[in-house]
């Protein structure tokens, strides 16, 4: 028996009925974005391992990069996010560019780390940022077009919350119980971890990072208090301005949220499933010196990305998957004999100029053989045109779902193919 060579560990083929989702996925994330006003860019898939060295973690380039040398010794990645290629792209024209920018793009990212439900080693993933503007608006805007991807794709507040925090609240509380500098950084890479470990290894953990038994006290009040929010005129203004664009239900003030990239500086933010132990779905935040740090002048920004697998995840746990069909063509023409094959391409052809797609069968076979394979694709119509229909210049059209057929002059068959598909839409 021979052995079938398998795929790359963490990798995944798309069939056409996956292809059906990304596609769909891929048209509702256009939607919304342009909706805002963003406009499509895309990077390469290969950057330089310097590029994320200096502000994306020590754990994304060293533990979840694929890094490889090229022929010319330089090391290489498989891009692991977009924020500094983006980054890198405006500096190189950033005196050509029209600032603010609103930008955003859906391609593959690569990182190595164990797959899993929702998760893979390849994956797609949604960005969109707005670069150039520091005001809260430019915030509360990225939060308001994530929730209202939510309600384009059928996810209700009730199933889905955005989770909002801001950095500068976090710096000025932990500021106030004597945590700042190194131990600041620690801290925050403590809050995030906090939902990943057990109350007592958390505990451990914190104060093996330096925290002392009363600052973990105080810590754990500060997480504790739902309404911290309202001490930061920022979340204030951000919160009042999604409340402004009827989305506010799905926002959530959480001082859990700190976000582990470095280059997060002020607002962050993420969206979860509601549900006890929901995973989260995207994340993003605001960004001061990304561009300045790839050596173009200083940008604020703020953006999201969030990827194509746990969402799908989502929409499957609350029944909100879309009914996509696969069908390759409405049309399969059929072939009457090896005589007649010319003839039915000809008419494929014209059926084609008619804005249908269609597909003609490619060789001669019994009729009920073409007719089972029609069905099996998905196909609504079948045509059939033999001699006798060919010497009355005519087209016999099969609707294969009402098991009824009708003959039409095979100069009206465009039309009355968009007639019968318009009727079914």
């Amino acid at each position: 028996m021979k052995t079938t060579i398998q795929a790359v560990k963490g990798t995944r083929d798309f069939y056409p009925e996956q292809m059906a989702f990304r596609n769909w996925l891929y048209s509702s994330i256009r939607k919304v974005s342009e909706s805002f006003g963003y406009q499509e860019y895309e990077g390469p898939i290969l950057e330089k391992i310097e590029l994320y060295a200096a502000k994306s973690g020590e754990e994304l380039v060293k533990e979840q990069a694929f890094v490889f040398p090229d022929r010319g010794g330089d090391l290489i990645t498989l891009r692991p996010e977009l924020t500094p290629t983006l980054a890198r792209m405006i500096a190189q024209r950033q005196n050509e560019l029209v600032i603010p920018l609103r930008w955003w793009s859906f391609g593959p990212f690569f990182r190595y780390e164990r797959p899993q439900k929702g998760r893979a080693r390849e994956f797609f993933q949604w960005n969109i940022d707005l670069i150039g503007a520091s005001s809260t608006d430019a915030d509360a805007e990225l939060i308001a077009v994530c929730a209202s991807f939510f309600q384009q794709i059928g996810l209700s507040p009730i199933q889905v919350g955005i989770f909002v925090n801001d950095r500068r609240l976090m710096d000025s509380q932990l500021a106030a119980i004597g945590i700042q500098g190194e131990l600041k950084q620690a801290t925050f890479r403590l809050i995030d971890r906090r939902d990943k470990m057990s109350p007592e290894d958390w505990d451990d953990y914190a104060l093996s990072s330096g925290i002392s038994t009363a600052q973990l006290g105080a810590l754990k009040d500060m997480l504790g208090n739902p309404d911290l929010w309202q001490k930061s005129e920022h979340l204030k203004r951000v919160f009042a301005i999604l409340e402004a664009m009827g989305v506010r239900e799905y926002a959530v003030f959480d001082p859990q949220v700190i976000r582990g990239l470095d280059y997060y500086t002020g607002t962050v933010f993420e969206a979860r499933d509601r549900s006890k132990g929901g995973r989260a779905i995207l994340g993003g935040g605001h960004y001061d010196n990304l561009v300045e740090d790839v050596g173009g002048e200083s940008l604020p920004g703020v953006g999201f990305a969030m990827g194509d697998m746990m969402i799908a995840v989502i929409m499957e746990k609350y029944g909100v998957l879309p009914r996509l069909s696969t069908a390759p063509a409405e049309v399969l023409v059929t072939v009457f004999d090896d005589e007649s094959l010319v003839d039915a391409f000809a008419i494929s052809a014209a059926v084609r100029r008619a804005g249908i797609a269609v597909i003609c069968y490619p060789e001669s076979a019994k009729l009920p053989k073409q007719l089972k394979y029609a069905d099996r694709i998905g196909a609504r119509f079948a045509l059939i045109c033999g001699p006798d229909e060919k010497k009355a210049g005519v087209v016999t059209i099969k609707d294969l779902a009402k098991r009824t057929q009708q003959t039409v002059a095979r100069d009206r068959l465009g039309a009355e193919l968009q007639k019968m598909l318009l009727a079914q839409s």
